[in-house]
């Protein structure tokens, strides 16, 4: 029955939330980070549910690029191997930074990073670029991902669970009755 009652729940906070099969998800961490999340950036970047409603919100601002370059250049730092440091440099390179880029991020500097840089890679060669668009993403998309419905929901939802109705209930029953 518990089951039951956190799946109805889950469903009507996060409707948009489901499983392979289109059921309602009953997984418990989609509401745990808010908290979490509002205190940095980089807190809701270390949490995987914080990343993918951060992404779900910059895909809706036409943005989601900035957070999956983030991401890949983070991916990058632990490559090992310089066959493999060069596939996915250049992977990095072809999908964010060239002009014919499909996901192209906005960064300083882009057309002085060539396809030479490729050829000599190491695990912070695209530091730099990862720091610009961190801080775009901290000073701009980030403030508005903790004022926007996607944030405020799931905070909402998360308050909820820790707060159910019945409870706050049975307590103004019991102040009532030993304040009379």
């Amino acid at each position: 029955l518990t089951k039951v009652v956190a799946l109805f729940f889950l469903s009507n906070c996060f409707p948009e939330i489901n499983d392979s099969e289109g059921h309602p998800s009953s997984s418990h961490q989609t509401l745990k980070g808010t908290s979490k999340w509002a205190t940095s950036l980089e807190n809701l970047l270390e949490d995987p549910e914080g990343v993918k409603r951060f992404r779900e919100f910059l895909k809706k601002e036409f943005s989601e690029e900035n957070v999956l370059f983030w991401l890949a250049c983070e991916e990058f730092k632990k490559t090992q191997g310089k066959k493999q440091m060069q596939e996915k440099a250049k992977e990095i390179y072809m999908t964010f930074l060239s002009s014919k880029a499909s996901s192209q991020v906005n960064v300083e500097g882009q057309s002085r990073l060539n396809e030479t840089i490729l050829e000599t890679p190491h695990p912070l060669m695209f530091q730099k670029l990862q720091d610009q668009i961190f801080n775009l993403m901290k000073y701009d998309s980030y403030s508005r991902f903790l004022k926007s419905d996607i944030f405020l929901n799931l905070k909402k939802c998360e308050e909820q669970e820790e707060n159910p109705p019945e409870a706050q209930t049975a307590a103004k029953r019991a102040s009532r009755i030993y304040n009379t």
